[in-house]
C-alpha cells in the first residue's frame, strides 16, 4: 500500500548453524529399515588401536572446532551404547563409539521462516527511547524438521531495528517431566472421542495437578479391569502418549539467548515445532511471555502451548478444545471481561474468536471473518498476537489468494468485543516482491507477530521461506488506510 517501509536488514538461513544428534544406522528419517546398532558396534570393536587413534584424531580435526564440547558428545552417546559392549574398551574407542553414532543437523539447512517479535525481558543498559527485542523464528533443516531459534536486537530512538548476529554454538534445551494437568487430560481425551468411563475411572483418583508417576500407578490398576471396561488399552497408551506433551525445556543462564534452541521433544512434535507466535501477557500469576505453537508429527497437527518469564526455563503443555484445532491460535496480550481470548483458525480458512479460562482448553469459539476479497479467496489467517491501541486491537492477518500466494492485511476489533470488526486495509499491507517469489516456498510473506514501540508498528516476516525481513509501518497512516 506503499506505507509499509521495508528495512535492508534481512536474516538469511546459515547452513553453519550446526548441532550434534544421536544417529541411529538404520533408523535414517527416509527410507529406514531395522537398526543396524549391533553391526556398527561390532565394527567398531574390531578396529585395530592405532586405526582407532588415527581415525579419531581425523575426525577431533574436521569437527572440533564446530562444535563446543565434541569429547563430551562422543561420551554420552557412547554411554547409549553400553549395552552392546560387553568389554572393557580403550578412551579411545568408547569416544569413535560415540562418534560412530553422532551426526550434525544443520538447523537452517534448509530455510527460516515465521518469525515473531517481544520485548526483551531486560531493558538494562538501552539508551533513552529504545526497546530491547527478542525475536524468535522457525528454522528448518533437513527432512523439513522444524525448530525455535531466537536472536536479540534493539530499537533506537528512530525506530531503527538492528539484530544482533547469532553466536556460534547452538544449544538444545535440556528437557524433564512436567507437571501433568486433570482436567486438560479429560479434554484431550473429549477431543479424541475417548472421555468415557475407563477414562474417567483412571483419572478420578488423581489431583488437579499429579506427576507421571501417580498416572503409571493409576494406569497399571487400570490394566486389571480388561476384562469389564471397554478402551483399557487405547485409553492408557493415549493417557501415555500424552503425558509426554507436558514438559520444561531449560537452559544454563549464562547461555547467550542466540545459542538457544527449542528442539521437538515428544512424538507429536517429532517432526518438527513451527510457527511460534510469542505475546507479552499482561496477567498476574501467569508467566509474563506466553507462545502457541504447532506441533507436527510427520503427518498430523497440534498445538501447544509455551510459558516462560525469562526464556532461559519454558513449560510446554498441550491445547485443548475446539478453538485449539488445527494451526494458528495467538493469544491476545490481557483477558477480557474476565477470559483469555485468542484469534483461531479451527476451521483451516477463516479467522474466529476463541475464549478460555486457563490458557489450555479453548471451546468457545466464533468466527468474526471469512474471506472475501480476491487476494485472500483461499484462506485467511492471523500474522500473531493482536496489539492494543486506544482505537481498538490491532490485528496483523493473512490472506493467500491465487497461485498460492499470500499477503499481508490489518483489522482493527471492537476493545470489548473483539468478535466485532471495525475497520479493515481494503487492501494488502505488503505482497511479495520480485525476491519473494522465489524459495523454499515461493509467493509467501508470513508474520507470527509484530509489536508497536513509540507511534511506529515493527513487522518482521518471512519472505518464501528463504530468509526473514522486516518493514515498519507509521500507525496514524496505518488507522488512516482503514475503513
Amino acid at each position: 500500500m506503499g506505507i509499509a517501509a521495508r528495512s535492508n536488514l534481512r536474516i538469511r538461513a546459515d547452513a553453519t548453524r550446526v548441532i550434534t544428534r544421536l544417529f541411529i544406522p538404520g533408523q535414517e528419517l527416509v527410507g529406514g529399515s531395522e537398526a543396524r546398532t549391533s553391526e556398527t558396534v561390532t565394527r567398531v570393536l574390531a578396529l585395530e588401536e592405532a586405526d582407532v587413534a588415527a581415525v579419531l584424531d581425523d575426525l577431533m580435526d574436521r569437527f572440533s572446532k564446530r562444535h563446543d564440547d565434541l569429547t563430551r558428545v562422543f561420551e554420552e552417546h557412547a554411554q547409549r551404547l553400553a549395552g552392546y559392549v560387553g568389554e572393557e574398551i580403550s578412551a579411545n574407542r568408547r569416544q569413535l563409539l560415540g562418534a560412530a553414532f553422532t551426526h550434525e543437523f544443520a538447523l537452517e539447512g534448509a530455510s527460516v521462516c515465521n518469525p515473531s517479535l517481544v520485548a526483551h525481558p531486560d531493558q538494562t543498559g538501552v539508551a533513552n527511547g529504545g526497546l530491547r527485542v527478542v525475536l524468535s523464528y522457525r528454522s528448518i533443516g533437513e527432512g523439513h524438521r522444524s525448530a525455535i531459534c531466537f536472536r536479540t536486537g534493539v530499537i533506537d530512538a528512530s525506530a531503527t531495528l538492528d539484530i544482533d548476529e547469532a553466536l556460534p554454538f547452538p544449544v538444545v534445551a535440556r528437557t524433564s517431566q512436567g507437571p501433568l494437568h486433570r482436567e486438560l487430560l479429560r479434554a484431550k481425551l473429549r477431543d479424541l472421542n475417548l472421555d468415557g468411563e475407563t477414562a474417567a475411572t483412571a483419572l478420578k483418583s488423581l489431583g488437579t495437578r499429579f506427576s507421571i508417576e501417580q498416572l503409571d500407578a493409576e494406569i497399571m490398576r487400570l490394566a486389571v479391569h480388561t476384562d469389564t471396561r471397554r478402551h483399557v488399552s487405547e485409553t492408557s497408551s493415549l493417557l501415555r502418549l500424552l503425558s509426554e506433551c507436558f514438559y520444561v525445556a531449560t537452559f544454563d543462564d549464562d547461555t547467550d539467548l542466540s545459542r538457544r534452541v527449542l528442539w521437538p521433544s515428544t512424538p507429536f512434535e517429532s517432526s518438527g515445532m513451527e510457527d511460534a507466535r510469542f505475546v507479552e501477557l499482561h496477567e498476574d500469576n501467569v508467566a509474563r511471555y506466553v507462545a502457541t505453537y504447532t506441533a507436527f508429527d510427520g503427518m498430523y497437527v497440534t498445538q501447544q502451548l509455551l510459558q516462560t518469564d525469562d526464556f532461559v526455563t519454558f513449560r510446554s503443555s498441550p491445547l485443548a478444545g475446539r478453538g485449539a484445532k488445527n494451526k494458528g491460535l495467538a493469544v491476545f496480550p490481557r483477558r477480557i471481561a474476565g477470559q483469555f481470548v485468542a484469534l483461531s483458525r479451527h476451521d483451516r480458512e477463516s479467522n474466529a474468536i476463541a475464549y478460555s479460562s486457563d490458557l489450555l482448553r479453548w471451546n468457545q469459539v466464533t468466527t468474526m471473518q471469512v474471506p472475501s476479497a480476491s487476494w485472500e479467496m483461499l484462506q485467511i489467517g492471523n500474522c500473531g498476537s493482536p496489539i492494543e491501541m486506544a482505537e481498538g486491537w490491532l490485528v496483523l492477518m493473512h490472506g493467500v489468494g491465487p497461485m498460492r500466494t499470500y499477503g499481508i492485511g490489518a483489522l482493527l476489533l471492537d476493545l470489548d468485543d473483539p468478535t466485532k470488526i471495525l475497520a479493515k486495509l481494503p487492501r494488502p499491507l505488503l505482497v511479495p516482491e520480485a525476491d519473494g517469489q522465489d524459495g523454499y516456498v515461493p509467493n509467501v510473506v508470513y508474520s507470527c507477530g509484530s509489536l508497536v514501540h513509540g507511534d511506529t508498528l515493527h513487522l518482521p516476516f518471512g519472505i518464501a521461506d528463504q530468509s526473514i525481513g522486516f518493514c515498519t509501518v507509521p500507525l496514524r497512516e496505518l488507522l488512516a488506510e482503514m475503513c
